[in-house]
Formats: structure tokens, C-alpha cells, sequence
């Protein structure tokens, strides 16, 4: 139970530190040491070390002799994501179209419609939940780990940035509209048009981040 607790804990300081630090609290290039972490955090240092190892494997920061680096992500590195997520994003599509799994496919319709449900609430939190549960059976409706393993990690990475774009109604609502596009097309079993309907979907995701950070 108490190892449970330690667990929860770290996941809570890196959910904080990520957004604290991809959100600008802390610049590229900034030193930081775990005694100002551990005070600003107000935890022991062992949720802190778990949650910097973390985030030292994503890149986002740098574990030094001379303290704690932060490398952030760059505007170049949210293209590379969407670059790479909108060839293979569209490569998982197409072949969820071709996929006969009646279950995976009952799942994406439930998965979308509550996303479309949440949006009309304008519930930020859900709705990007369901956004994301949308692209992880997608992904899964695929037939292939591989590609499963190569853009689940991508997905969760922009994840931090997307959290301003569902929190955008307008964005909301288009992304909603974009993945009833992409369902059709797998619901009819057509790849091109799945195919071509998710890279257009991540491209505007993509464009949307952009835009914010500008």
C-alpha cells in the first residue's frame, strides 16, 4: 500500500514538472537542483528523483554534475512529432479501415461519440480524454505493434500541447468533426480515404500548436 502511495506520488510531481516545464515556468537551459524542487514541490526528494529519471528518458531534462538541465521541447522537435505522426498516424488508419475486428471498431464509435458528447458540455479534461482513447484503439484496430509501440509514445508526448488546443472550443469541435471523417472512412473499409483523413487531422493539430505558441 505504502509503495502504491510512493507511485502515485512520483507520477503527480512528474505530471507537474512536465507541464511546469513545457508550459515555460522553467527556460531551455535553466539549472535547477532537487533542494529548490523539493521545496518549491513541497515532497521528499524520492518522488522527485523518480519523476526527474522520467523525464531525463523523454528528453525534457538533463541530469548533470553541475545540477538539473532543462532541454524542454524546441518548436523544431512538436514538427518532427506531427511530421512523423501524420505519415504513420495515416499508415495506422488505412489499416484500420482494412480491419474486419466488429469489437475494435464498436469501441471507436463509443469512444468518438463521447467525445462529441463531451464537446457539446464543454468538458476540457473528458474530451481530451476521449481524444486521446480514440487514437489509442485506432492504433490498436491497426493489427500492428509496431506501429502501436511507434506512435503511442509520439501521442503522449504532444499530449502536453494538445491540452490547449481541446481547451480551445473552436479547435474542440473541428477536431471532433475531423475524427467522425476518419471513423467513416473505416466504417466504409476505404484506407485511401481513412488514410488521407487522419494525416489532414494531425496536420491541423499540428498547425493549431503552432499557431499557439506563436
Amino acid at each position: 500500500m505504502e509503495q502504491h502511495k510512493t507511485i502515485s506520488l512520483a507520477d503527480q510531481v512528474f505530471e507537474r514538472l512536465e507541464g511546469e516545464i513545457l508550459g515555460g515556468k522553467y527556460q531551455q537551459g535553466d539549472v535547477l537542483t532537487e533542494a529548490r524542487l523539493t521545496e518549491d514541490l513541497g515532497v521528499s526528494r524520492t518522488p522527485v528523483r523518480e519523476a526527474l529519471r522520467r523525464l531525463e528518458q523523454e528528453h525534457i531534462v538533463e541530469l548533470s554534475p553541475r545540477g538539473i538541465v532543462i532541454l524542454g521541447v524546441t518548436e523544431k522537435d512538436i514538427q518532427d512529432i506531427y511530421a512523423v505522426r501524420m505519415q504513420i498516424e495515416g499508415m495506422a488508419a488505412a489499416r484500420a479501415a482494412e480491419s474486419d475486428n466488429a469489437e475494435r471498431l464498436a469501441e471507436l464509435k463509443e469512444a468518438l461519440e463521447l467525445q462529441e458528447y463531451y464537446v457539446g458540455r464543454h468538458d476540457a479534461e473528458r474530451i481530451r480524454y476521449m481524444d486521446n482513447r480514440f487514437h489509442e484503439l485506432l492504433y490498436r484496430m491497426s493489427g500492428s505493434g509496431v506501429l502501436y509501440d511507434t506512435l503511442l509514445p509520439l501521442h503522449k508526448k504532444a499530449q502536453k500541447f494538445r491540452k490547449a488546443s481541446v481547451q480551445n472550443e473552436s479547435r474542440a469541435e473541428q477536431s471532433a468533426r475531423e475524427h467522425r471523417e476518419i471513423f467513416e472512412a473505416v466504417l466504409a473499409h476505404d484506407p485511401v480515404a481513412a488514410e488521407k483523413a487522419m494525416q489532414e487531422h494531425v496536420r491541423r493539430a499540428g498547425d493549431h500548436i503552432m499557431k499557439k505558441r506563436g
